[in-house]
């Protein structure tokens, strides 16, 4: 299919009977890229699904069309997926004999509760599974006390299950499990070695129960301590445990206590460290430990943090190693423009200026000011800003700057003409100019003769080309 047949399906201009005369073709390239379209109305809606059965998922972000669940289950559960479908659908669906339906059905928002309960008693695990990732809180609790230590590992992940039940969990306060993965596959005592020499093994490495299920219920308590449902009363004790992932999984809760956050940066591994340091629950006190820690990637992390005080964050920015990469996060902080901007504004440090020159508190004069001091070597990052009026975006493109910069003048919605014909001359800029409703009409129509694709596609998308024009490209193309 031509590409520009696929921009003109994309192009918000398109009249209604040139789009009826596209779906006519019954491409299902095109049908796709309709399908994405606002404007429809629900008969063409309707051809589309006919065209391709797989047009429902993005028609159903804005459409309701009635479909057969039977003959086409995948329409019924895109509908389904996005809320626009009848109940009835859920209970056909539920009926069938493949779990891989059933298990995405559990997924769909606003199923009736006899079809939620009917999946979470489904005779195949990994459907139980997931509806327990999904299940409101009465089902949920329900499902807390599963035979099977899979299925318990689900509920602690589910951000619906009540925090009680998540204690319970995470504490043990439930009655074992029965049963695992891991036992049911395997005589037990067993442990999954890296090493498996059995191809057909899909167990996850380290996988191993002894009886008491181990492996299982080690991912059961760690999703437990992720959910921030779990309260932190019960979270907390597990601050000093010797299990990695679990300190891991606190380490960056928004609700971490003081006293565990001290625990927790006694640890040596990188990973728990850097993630306490970015977490703005920590005291400033231990920001500060943290920032002088010898491990450059924690001292990234403290920097990284949104309640990093700001004496705290030059001070890590002055280390030269770490330089370029704090004084970027420095620089998009959101300090008083006329306090922390100006002053970085005003640096001869042009990998300062390329970091604060996109920042939407810069005002046109700063901007200019910049691109002064630096000239080409921040254009790229001043086109990238949104209050880049279409004055300066022109003279950006008159200083002959980078591909980069080029492509953020084509993209810039303050780009005039003026400034968009110079982005014509690189390869990878024109595709982004050609679809930029400033260019003049007669240039978008050129460009549907481009040598590239990819530009001709975008010239086609452009609501700038002439409407008149359109159908006679279709019919040079024998669009019936």
């Amino acid at each position: 299919m031509h590409p520009v047949l696929l921009g003109l399906a994309a192009n918000p201009a398109l009249p209604p009977s040139l789009l009826d005369r596209l779906i006519a073709t019954g491409d299902r390239d095109i049908a796709a890229e309709l399908a994405e379209r606002d404007d429809l109305t629900p008969e063409q809606a309707a051809a589309l699904l006919a065209i391709d059965a797989s047009c429902a998922w993005p028609l159903a972000a804005r459409h309701s069309l009635d479909v057969d669940p039977a003959a086409s289950p995948d329409a019924a559960l895109a509908f389904l997926s996005a809320g626009r479908g009848h109940p009835a659908w859920a209970r056909t669906l539920l009926a069938s004999p493949d779990p891989a339906l059933r298990t995405r059905l559990v997924e769909c928002p606003n199923l009736p509760p006899d079809v939620q309960d009917a999946l979470a008693c489904d005779d195949v695990l990994d459907v139980v599974a997931e509806s327990a990732l999904w299940a409101p809180s009465t089902i949920a609790a329900r499902l807390a006390r599963h035979p099977h230590a899979d299925v318990r590992a689900a509920v602690a992940a589910n951000e619906s299950t009540p925090p009680d039940v998540l204690a319970a969990l995470l504490t043990g306060d439930v009655p074992p499990p029965a049963r695992c993965v891991v036992c049911e596959r395997r005589p037990i005592p067993f442990v999954h070695a890296p090493d498996c020499p059995h191809t057909d093994c899909d167990l996850p490495p380290g996988a191993a129960c002894d009886g008491t299920h181990q492996s299982t219920v080690g991912i059961m308590r760690q999703r437990a301590l992720e959910n921030p449902s779990t309260p932190a009363s019960a979270a907390m004790p597990f601050a000093d445990h010797p299990s990695l992932g679990f300190r891991w999984a606190l380490a960056s809760r928004p609700d971490l206590t003081p006293a565990a956050a001290a625990r927790l940066a006694e640890s040596t591994e990188p990973g728990v460290l850097g993630d306490l340091a970015s977490n703005p629950a920590i005291t400033e006190d231990l920001m500060r430990t943290l920032a002088a820690s010898t491990d450059p990637h924690i001292r990234r992390a403290v920097a990284r943090n949104p309640r990093v005080p700001l004496d705290l964050l030059v001070a890590v920015a002055s280390n030269t190693r770490l330089g370029t990469a704090v004084r970027g996060r420095i620089a998009t902080r959101h300090d008083p423009p006329n306090t922390l901007h100006a002053l970085l504004a005003d640096t001869p440090d042009h990998l300062t200026a390329r970091a604060i020159a996109p920042h939407p508190t810069l005002t046109e004069t700063r901007l200019r000011t910049l691109l002064d001091q630096h000239g080409k070597k921040i254009a790229a990052h001043v086109a990238a800003n949104p209050n880049a009026s279409s004055e300066l975006l022109e003279a950006l493109a008159a200083l002959n700057p980078s591909q980069d910069a080029l492509i953020g003048i084509a993209r810039h919605t303050n780009a005039t003409p003026t400034a968009l014909l110079p982005c014509l001359t690189n390869p990878k800029a024109k595709r982004h100019a050609a679809a930029h409703p400033a260019l003049p009409p007669q240039t978008v129509l050129a460009l549907l003769a481009d040598e590239d694709p990819h530009v001709a596609e975008a010239a086609a998308a452009n609501p700038a080309l002439p409407t008149n024009e359109m159908q006679p490209f279709i019919d040079r193309h024998r669009v019936q």
